[in-house]
């Protein structure tokens, strides 16, 4: 039977409209169990990985980390479990990114100290945790029930929710805790950076049912936003249904300089009153391989005409690859055309 204080703070997480990705190796599985266990779980898990083997966590931090428990792996495993949660999360929901780490009791006595290292990240935060058990006060399966309560403390400190938490830590035992704080310019230098994937800014008030999962993207450089762009992803949106329209403005783009966090920030402002913006941070066959991969996940992209040159040109103008084709979708001239471009407005407002 779960104890009470534990099922008040998974509902309290579930409850919270925060969606998590957990990345956990060598302890904390049960915090899996009741967290999947309690009505609420759809709300807030995304994806869960163990990469408990060696060669897993290595594929997972694309290196071989100096020590696979340490703080700088959980802080490594956070940051990557958070980048998978914000692209598997709704627009507009918090998202968290939980790393874990830990050397417990196992079948044989261990020569080093019994430790775990908890850390989460969410968009203004990266908090860290460590701490080291006593050797032989517990077995397995109690050091894997404590670092699982304190892993839901954690969670749920994430995201922001206040409930009971009872700790089975003796005074000596006392984690040793540290975070970072972040400011929007400082998110948004991670994104340049490449630390982080992207940042969503919410503006829209439209409230979306549990099923809109799927997001409907108009991408560009937006310099400046003009009714041509409204139209586009207004008749996109119509064209899917049940999709959450979304602006993604590239701060880095392959024919020219990134985006400076000032000129991010003033692209944004654009926004406040007509949508989601979401950031994402000339080889033939990388484009080949990263559209093929946006094909496996189910992706389309519907596909605007545009004037080129004085004509406008359409989708069935171009010659696409095979094995692309069925990725694409053509929207009908008769539904959408408008003979204006960021360009032109720049020109004619002499910028």
């Amino acid at each position: 039977m779960t104890d009470g204080w534990i099922r008040a703070l998974v509902e309290a997480i579930h409850s919270s409209h925060t969606q998590t990705v957990l990345y956990l190796s060598g302890g904390a599985s049960q915090a899996l169990g009741l967290l999947m266990s309690i009505p609420g779980a759809s709300n807030t898990i995304l994806e869960v990985v163990v990469p408990y083997s060696r060669i897993s966590m290595t594929e997972l931090l694309g290196k071989i980390p100096t020590s696979f428990t340490s703080q700088q792996t959980a802080e490594e495993m956070a940051l990557l479990a958070y980048n998978r949660a914000l692209k598997l999360s709704r627009p507009g929901l918090p998202a968290v990114g939980v790393g874990f780490t830990g050397s417990l009791a196992s079948l044989h006595p261990k020569r080093g100290d019994h430790r775990f290292y908890l850390s989460t990240r969410t968009s203004d935060r990266l908090w860290i945790s460590n701490v080291t058990l006593s050797k032989g006060l517990r077995t397995r399966e109690q050091e894997d029930r404590v670092s699982s309560h304190l892993l839901l403390k954690t969670l749920a400190d994430a995201c922001k929710v206040s409930a009971t938490y009872v700790s089975e830590l003796t005074d000596s035992e006392l984690p040793d805790e540290s975070e970072k704080l972040f400011d929007e310019d400082q998110e948004l230098q991670q994104l340049i950076d490449g630390e982080i994937c992207m940042k969503v800014y919410p503006f829209s008030s439209e409230t979306h049912t549990s099923n809109s999962e799927r997001k409907v993207i108009l991408s560009g450089s937006f310099n400046p936003l003009h009714d041509g762009h409204l139209k586009l992803l207004e008749v996109a949106s119509s064209i899917c249904g049940d999709g959450i329209p979304c602006f993604e403005i590239s701060a880095i783009n392959a024919d020219k300089p990134p985006l400076t966090v000032s000129q991010i920030k003033d692209r944004v402002k654009q926004f406040e009153k007509v949508g989601k913006p979401k950031y994402y941070g000339g080889d033939h066959e990388k484009m080949l391989e990263i559209l093929t991969g946006c094909k496996r996940s189910g992706c389309t992209f519907l596909v605007g005409g545009r004037d080129i040159d004085g004509v406008f040109k359409v989708l069935e103008d171009f010659d696409l690859p095979l094995e692309l084709r069925d990725l694409f979708i053509s929207i009908p001239e008769e539904r959408f055309r408008i003979d204006i471009s960021s360009t032109e407005v720049r020109k004619s407002q002499g910028l």
